[in-house]
């Protein structure tokens, strides 16, 4: 007992406090804001989010303590697991403004397609830790590796949801960016996308996205249908001063003129209450988060750690910018959360799965794994 107890105090002395410090300061951001979507009340989305960001860091903490070895070797079946819940989707999920997104286990929802990012980033930092970059660039390495990457993507952009899809891809690029691929590779990937761009348009989108890339264009073509979520996000932001209007004071969100204020719009509820002085707290906080992850990626002993570290940062920056991008008028609305933040309990306990794997492999960082290759420098 006692040397568990030794071992068990050791990795925790080796947890590097700022990540979790910094993920818990976004997620009480999220409350205090939910609490404000609510009209100054926990209910219905603070308390809940509370409770699901508790669950969260148990798990965060569980999965820290959890060997790096255990993580490295079901990486793969992780991601089978998250392939057979996608195609669950389909047959038994439950449909919610217009997507089939989510498997309902009547005690609570489960996205799977949050899980799936975790996944991909998983069994791709054990592809490339496995493989030579060689191997990986021959015609068999890239049928292979193209398969883990779209066989989800693709999946998931039939629920619809584009948002994640787009998602799925950054992640893939960072990963093998990270990993040393080739730049001639790299290059045919763009000049692939560009060249089937039309094909994408006319036979995978849906009305509603094509709207939402026209509207981005032009949002006053359409200012009480398709541009009417971003008309509305860019009146609160600018009506906001530098410190903006006060908790509880915004207009544009209390008046109900702003939609999906506890979403995909809640960096817009941000900026009305606190102004640019708070969006540019949580964007320092964004920031500060995720430099600290990069940093114990360039410095992880191994590549699967190193490529896995590297894959669940780029998920947190990607989200964040996306997000933020989409409700100043920068970016299309696709649908991307805003990271500890928005309102959504898979979302939340997968960003806290996500760091606690971070945790796990800096913790462990001295335990050998099978075929390491040090790629990151």
């Amino acid at each position: 007992m006692f040397s568990t107890f030794q071992i068990l105090s050791r990795k925790i002395s080796r947890i590097p406090f700022s990540l979790v410090f910094l993920s818990i300061l976004l997620t009480l951001f999220g409350i205090a804001l939910l609490y404000d979507a609510g009209g100054g009340s926990w209910y219905p989305y603070a308390l809940p989010q509370l409770i699901k960001g508790i669950i969260g860091l148990m798990l965060m903490f569980i999965i820290a303590m959890t060997n790096i070895r255990t993580i490295f070797q079901q990486s793969y079946t992780i991601y089978i697991i998250s392939i057979g819940l996608l195609i669950a989707t389909f047959y038994v999920g439950h449909t919610g403004m217009g997507a089939q997104r989510w498997l309902d286990f009547s005690a609570f929802r489960f996205q799977p397609s949050e899980l799936a990012k975790i996944a991909l980033i998983l069994a791709l930092a054990r592809f490339f830790h496995s493989r030579q970059i060689r191997a990986i660039q021959s015609f068999n390495g890239l049928v292979f590796l193209s398969a883990i990457i779209f066989v989800p993507t693709i999946i998931i952009s039939k629920q619809p949801d584009l948002g994640t899809a787009i998602i799925l891809i950054i992640l893939s690029a960072s990963i093998m960016f990270s990993a040393g691929i080739s730049k001639k590779i790299v290059i045919f990937c763009i000049a692939s996308l560009a060249v089937t761009a039309p094909i994408l348009w006319h036979f995978f989108l849906r009305d509603y996205q094509k709207n939402r890339i026209l509207t981005f264009l032009n949002p006053e073509s359409d200012p009480l249908g398709a541009g009417y979520h971003i008309i509305q996000s860019k009146i609160a932001i600018g009506s906001s001063g530098f410190f903006g209007k006060g908790f509880l004071q915004g207009t544009q969100s209390h008046l109900q003129f702003l939609p999906e204020k506890h979403t995909d719009f809640i960096f817009t509820l941000l900026s009305e209450d606190f102004g640019l002085m708070g969006g540019l707290v949580i964007i320092i906080t964004y920031m500060l988060l995720i430099l600290r992850g990069m940093h114990m990626a360039i410095h992880a002993n191994n590549t699967y750690s190193s490529l896995a570290t590297t894959g669940i940062m780029t998920m947190i920056f990607s989200h964040a910018l996306i997000n933020i991008a989409m409700v100043t008028g920068l970016m299309p609305v696709v649908g991307v959360p805003l990271p500890f933040i928005s309102y959504g309990g898979t979302s939340l306990i997968t960003l806290f799965i996500g760091i606690g794997i971070v945790l796990s492999l800096h913790i462990h960082r001295d335990i050998s794994l099978p075929h390491t290759q040090r790629i990151i420098r």
